[in-house]
C-alpha cells in the first residue's frame, strides 16, 4: 500500500487508500499522534456498522477513545452541533493534547474537521471516509465548514487532516443511492482533468473500486499543492457543478436530494452555461449526460422544483464576488476554466433546461 502524499502549503499529509485498514487504525495512527486520548465522531448508520471495530482497534492500540454520535444527515453539520461535540469533548477532560477522528462520510467529516480547528484553537484530527463520495473527495483538502440558514458550508475554516485512511471495504455496505452519489464527484474530476478515467469510467468494474478511489484522491491532492486556498483559482476548478449544485441542495432544504445527486444536476447546468461561454461541443454535452445517467445520476429537476429558489440560493453563494459569479465551465472533456462572463440570466436559462 502506496501512501499519497498530499502537500497543502507547509503541511504534508498521506492518504492511505485499501482493504482492512479499519483493523489497522490504530497502528496506523501510533506512527502519527503522540496524544493518547481522542473522540471518534460518527453518525448514527455509520457508528452501528464499523465505530466498535475503529473503538477496538484504537484501544489496543493504547488509544482512549470516547465515541460521539451524531444524528446523520446534512441537518446535522451547524453550529449548534459543532457546540454540542465541543461540550462532550469538554466534559471528557479532552485537551489540546487531545486530537479527533471523522468516521463517516462527507458530513461527519466536515462538522469534526471543523471542531478540530476551532477546539483549544485547533487539535488535529483523522479522516476515515466511508462512502465513495467523502473517499474520492470531502475528506482531502483541509476544507471544514458548517452550514447556515442563509447557505451551505458559510462558516468554516483550512484544517487538514493528519491523517487520511481510506477503507474500501467499507463501501460494500453503503446503500444503492449512497454509492451512486459519489460518482457525481468522479465523473466532475474527470471532466475537469483526467479525460483518460473519463473514458475507462464508461467501462468500470467494481472490482477496481480502490485504484479508482486512488486515481481521485491524486488528482484532488494536485490541485490542492497546486493552489491550496484557492487564491490563483486553479483549486475553484473543483467547484465544477457545485455553484448550482449547492444551491439545488439548499432549495430542496437538504432533503430533495443527495449531495451529489444535486452535484450532477449542477453538472448538467454547467455544461448547458459552457455550451455558449466556452465552446464545448454538444457531442461532448450529451456524453457527459449519458454518463450521469448510466450512474443513475439524475440529470432533470422534478417539473414541480422551486426553480426561482435556486437563484436565489446562488446570490448568497460564496463563489457570488462583487455581484459576479465566479462560474467553472468545461471546454472540452479532461479540461475546465473559470469563466468571468457568466450572468445570473445565463444560470437561469440552464435552469430552465434541467
Amino acid at each position: 500500500m502506496t501512501p499519497i502524499m498530499i502537500q497543502a502549503g507547509n503541511q504534508s499529509y498521506e492518504a492511505l487508500v485499501g482493504s482492512r485498514l479499519l483493523e489497522e487504525a490504530g497502528a496506523l495512527l501510533s506512527q502519527k499522534l503522540s496524544g493518547r486520548d481522542c473522540a471518534i465522531v460518527s453518525d448514527d448508520n455509520v457508528a452501528a456498522r464499523f465505530a466498535q471495530t475503529l473503538v477496538q482497534s484504537l484501544t489496543s492500540a493504547g488509544f482512549k477513545p470516547t465515541l460521539i454520535i451524531i444524528p446523520s444527515g446534512e441537518k446535522s453539520k451547524t453550529l449548534d452541533e459543532a457546540e454540542a461535540i465541543c461540550n462532550r469533548m469538554s466534559e471528557t477532560r479532552l485537551d489540546r493534547s487531545s486530537f479527533l477522528v471523522a468516521l463517516g462520510g462527507g458530513v461527519v467529516g466536515d462538522l469534526t474537521g471543523f471542531v478540530a480547528a476551532i477546539y483549544h484553537r485547533g487539535i488535529p484530527y483523522v479522516q476515515v471516509p466511508t462512502t465513495l463520495l467523502a473517499q474520492v473527495d470531502s475528506s482531502i483538502g483541509g476544507k471544514t465548514a458548517v452550514n447556515t440558514t442563509v447557505g451551505k458550508n458559510m462558516i468554516g475554516a483550512w484544517h487538514h487532516p493528519t491523517l487520511v485512511i481510506a477503507d474500501v471495504d467499507t463501501l460494500d455496505t453503503l446503500p444503492p443511492r449512497e454509492w451512486k452519489q459519489g460518482f457525481a464527484e468522479v465523473l466532475k474530476h474527470a471532466i475537469i482533468r483526467d479525460a483518460e478515467m473519463f473514458e475507462l469510467l464508461q467501462h468500470f468494474d467494481r472490482q477496481d473500486i480502490a485504484a479508482l478511489v486512488r486515481r481521485n484522491i491524486e488528482i484532488k491532492a494536485k490541485i490542492v499543492a497546486a493552489d491550496e486556498r484557492e487564491i490563483q483559482g486553479e483549486r475553484a476548478l473543483l467547484n465544477f457543478g457545485h455553484t448550482v449544485g449547492h444551491a439545488i441542495e439548499r432549495a430542496g432544504n437538504y432533503r430533495d436530494f443527495l449531495h451529489g445527486e444535486a452535484v450532477s444536476l449542477g453538472v448538467v447546468a454547467a455544461c448547458e452555461i459552457s455550451l455558449r461561454k466556452a465552446g464545448l461541443s454538444e457531442t461532448e454535452r450529451d456524453r457527459i449526460l449519458r454518463t450521469l445517467l448510466a450512474f443513475d445520476l439524475p440529470t432533470r429537476l422534478p417539473a414541480d422544483f422551486p426553480r426561482e429558489k435556486i437563484l436565489n440560493a446562488i446570490r448568497f453563494d460564496k463563489k457570488f464576488k462583487r455581484q459576479e459569479v465566479r462560474f467553472v465551465v468545461t471546454p472540452a472533456i479532461g479540461s475546465a476554466r473559470l469563466a468571468t462572463d457568466v450572468t445570473v440570466d445565463d444560470i437561469a436559462a440552464a435552469l430552465e433546461k434541467l
